[in-house]
């Protein structure tokens, strides 16, 4: 596991995650990343939300 300063955690997959409510995330990557601020729309997985919007 691998802390990401600013971002998510990567584990070394396959992960099975057992969620709060219940159900089961699974992913067969080799390398997943979590979300750890919980912006995702992937959530419990990394959909880069976390990092800052720059606009030109």
């Amino acid at each position: 596991m691998t802390l990401v300063d600013g971002g998510p955690v990567l584990v070394e997959g396959p992960v099975e995650l057992e969620m709060p409510d219940g159900t089961v995330a699974r992913s067969d990557r080799f390398v997943v990343a979590l979300c750890a601020c919980r912006r995702s729309k992937r959530y419990p997985f990394c959909d880069t939300s976390h990092r800052k919007r720059v606009r030109n």
